[in-house]
């Protein structure tokens, strides 16, 4: 490229020894993994991607030469399109999760309800028993805080899917203005910051590794 300084060789040799480092730090992250979210593995992920990126611009500067592998995303992202300084923000978060041991989930479930004890409310959805997969995990949502539920699902029974977090900018709300219809107005151009989680990546980073061993 006309007037821009084209990569040295050593330049790309650092950026390669990066990324070698980068592939052995992911995979002692994946190794002494500590739960389904461990940020120590998120971490690495992103250390990775970063240096994949780095090494491959850099090696088709050099040499117009492009490495075999991708690093995956979650599809095109929406450039954002909200206020720099919002007045108000709200988090989106959805986890999906299968049903692993129902024996499992509902023996839990029927643990915490009786655990629960005087302090159950007027109206519950325990009230139904904890005797099928929709009314255990209602009991269990009823009970247990949504993060403690994530970090104990495969313990109750569960299997965690892919997540993710979305927080994005809105417009002050009046008290129940949006219970009636939470997630309408989520709209991609307003998301400040997305977290997301799924077991797609991980099969594709183990890949790519394969690849470059």
């Amino acid at each position: 490229m006309t007037g821009v300084a084209q990569p040295t060789p050593e330049q790309v040799r650092a950026a390669a020894d990066v990324l070698k480092s980068a592939i052995d730090d992911h995979l002692a992250a994946v190794e002494a993994r500590q739960g389904e979210s461990d940020p120590a593995v998120f971490a690495a992920y992103d250390a990775l991607a970063a240096a994949a990126e780095a090494y491959d611009e850099l090696l088709y500067d050099a040499y117009d030469e492009v490495t075999p592998f991708e690093v995956p995303s979650s599809g095109e992202e929406a450039e954002y399109e909200g206020p720099t300084n919002p007045e108000a923000v709200t988090v989106l978060i959805r986890r999906d999760y299968v049903i692993k041991d129902l024996i499992t989930l509902v023996e839990h479930a029927r643990r915490a309800d009786a655990e629960a004890g005087e302090n159950e409310p007027a109206v519950s959805p325990r009230d139904t028993g904890a005797d099928s997969a929709s009314s255990a995990v209602a009991v269990l949502f009823d009970v247990y805080d949504p993060d403690e539920i994530a970090q104990r699902a495969d313990e109750l029974g569960l299997e965690p899917g892919d997540s993710t977090l979305w927080v994005s900018a809105i417009e002050p709300t009046e008290p129940g203005e949006w219970l009636d219809a939470p997630f309408e107005d989520a709209d991609p151009r307003s998301i400040i910051y997305r977290f997301e989680t799924s077991t797609a990546y991980e099969d594709d980073l183990e890949a790519l590794e394969r690849d470059l061993h």
